[in-house]
Formats: C-alpha cells, sequence, structure tokens
C-alpha cells in the first residue's frame, strides 16, 4: 500500500519536476557565458570551455571538457570559424546526440551579427584570415543584443515552456545594454577616442573601432597569426611617429614585450585591453568589460579613469 502511494506521489510530481529542471548551457567563452546569465537567469546553469584570459583560437581540448559537454542541453559558440582549431572534435568526442550542428541545442551566436571583414578570397598568403567574416565581434558592445537574441533563440528550442521567462529578460537586458552603450560612447567622446588613430597587436578590433569611432592604421602582426619581423617593426615605428599615433592595444593572451618595445621606441602607450568577459580581475561581466575598457583607455590618455 505505502509502495503504491509513493508511485503514486512520484507520477503526480514528474512534470512539476520536469519542469523546475535547471538547463545546463555550456559556452566557449566568458563573454557567451556572461550573455547566458542575463538571458537564463535561474533556470540555467552555465559553464565556459575557456577563461577570457585565454586566446580563444586556440583552447587545449582536454577530455573533461568532453565530459561538460555530455551534460549539456545547450551548447554556444561564437562561430564563424573562431574555434574551429579544438571545439568541433570536443562536441564530436563528447557524444551528446543534443549539442550536435544542426540540432535544437547547438547555438551559433553569430548568427544575426553584421560580420566585418569578410574576404573575397583567402588563401595562406594572407596569414591566419577567417572565411566568413572577423569572429571578434564581440568587441563591439551593442553586439551583445544579437548575440543574446541567438542565445534565447536557442533556450527557447530546448525549453519551450519558459518562453515568456527567456523574452522577459531579453527585453530587459536590451534595455540596459543600450542605456550602457549611450554612456560608454558619451565617455568615448570625452576623452578623444572617435578619429583617434591606434595601432592593435592582433585584428581583433575593428568591431570596437567601428563602434567609438577609432582609426586603427597598422597591426604589430604584419598578418594574422604570423609574428613581427624586424623590417615590420622598423615600418610599423616609423608610421607611428609619422601619423601620431597614441595607443598600441594588447590583448592579455599575447606577449607585451614587442608592444613595449615599439612603444618605448615610439613614445605611444600599450593598453592591456581585456577582449573578453574575464580578461582582468574587472571584467566579471558584459558591462564591466566595456567599464574596464574605456577606464584603461582613459586612463592612458590622462583622463582619469
Amino acid at each position: 500500500m505505502i509502495r503504491k502511494m509513493i508511485l503514486t506521489l512520484a507520477l503526480a510530481l514528474a512534470p512539476a519536476l520536469a519542469a523546475a529542471k535547471t538547463l545546463e548551457v555550456v559556452t566557449t567563452t566568458e563573454d557567451l557565458a556572461a550573455l547566458a546569465r542575463e538571458v537564463g537567469g535561474d533556470k540555467i546553469n552555465v559553464t565556459s570551455l575557456s577563461h577570457g584570459y585565454q586566446d580563444p583560437h586556440f583552447v587545449e581540448a582536454k577530455p573533461s571538457l568532453m565530459v561538460k559537454l555530455r551534460k549539456a542541453d545547450l551548447y554556444v559558440e561564437v562561430g564563424k570559424e573562431l574555434e574551429v582549431g579544438w571545439a568541433p572534435n570536443l562536441i564530436l568526442g563528447s557524444r551528446n546526440p543534443s549539442i550536435q550542428p544542426n540540432t535544437p541545442g547547438f547555438v551559433d551566436a553569430s548568427q544575426h551579427v553584421k560580420m566585418l571583414e569578410v574576404p573575397a578570397a583567402v588563401s595562406r598568403a594572407q596569414g591566419d584570415i577567417h572565411p566568413f567574416g572577423n569572429p571578434h565581434y564581440q568587441t563591439d558592445p551593442a553586439n551583445g543584443a544579437p548575440m543574446a537574441q541567438s542565445i534565447v533563440e536557442g533556450l527557447e528550442r530546448v525549453d519551450p515552456a519558459n518562453k515568456a521567462y527567456y523574452d522577459g529578460r531579453l527585453a530587459d537586458y536590451r534595455t540596459r545594454l543600450g542605456a550602457a552603450v549611450a554612456r560608454w560612447k558619451k565617455r568615448a567622446d570625452e576623452i578623444g577616442l572617435r578619429g583617434m588613430k591606434v595601432v592593435t597587436y592582433h585584428r581583433s578590433w575593428p568591431y570596437f573601432a567601428q563602434a567609438f569611432g577609432v582609426q586603427i592604421v597598422d597591426f604589430v602582426e604584419p598578418k594574422p597569426g604570423i609574428p613581427p619581423t624586424a623590417q615590420h617593426i622598423l615600418e610599423l615605428e616609423q608610421k607611428i611617429k609619422s601619423e601620431g599615433v597614441k595607443l598600441i592595444l594588447v590583448e592579455p593572451y599575447f606577449d607585451p614585450k614587442q608592444a613595449n618595445k615599439i612603444a618605448q621606441d615610439t613614445g605611444a602607450k600599450v593598453v592591456e585591453m581585456p577582449a573578453s568577459v574575464g580578461g582582468n580581475k574587472e571584467a566579471t561581466d558584459w558591462f564591466k568589460l566595456f567599464d574596464s575598457e574605456i577606464s584603461l583607455l582613459s586612463q592612458a590618455l590622462g583622463k582619469g579613469a
């Protein structure tokens, strides 16, 4: 009799327990994890496969990451082949049918983003060029909105019962992001970023440059992924001097030694810019990432924090 009562109670509670299940979301980067938390709230648990201080092109495909993917209800990637060197093998090795490409649990966060630097043709002579456009679109803060939209669409595919909840959080996030972007752009104009000429280490910053009116005149890398030669450094230093370049932007995962030497020779300043959430200790979410970037640039230009 007691066993029958327990079974009846368990069957009655099963739908409620299923509805209350916390979704496991696994993202390739901390940027995507931060956005997933914004729109997923307490309905999800989020894990990132990489850290913001790591180069997202090169992440070691450890078996432990496959284990995380094996438990995932939703997988989110930057896309545009940013993770092509490591993520596909992890997804395949996870043996999780729910997150394979072209399944409801697979999300490409780039699908609603307008891509920059899409090449007409690709060859090895160009260096590490991405055929579908520059994948560092997270450096434009406003792109958080289309990225979050893609994540919400994925959440609603695997958890349609909570569609209204996810839609509401997305709407709230869009409102807060719009106000923050206006604030960041105002501050950028106050410190003189618009029209300013800069050099960057890697081609990580075209979306940031477009958002804030910065002019990128050259790169420490002569071609993406190619170390600089002595001749390139000499020509770059001449350009920095002749064009009055004030700043050299370097991501935390690149060795700043070469950039520091260029700065010493030219009078420019090196700014270690966190290109992603988790790129420094201040950049703990999407909003604090750009607070940190604008503050670092302001300090480098002598405009305070």
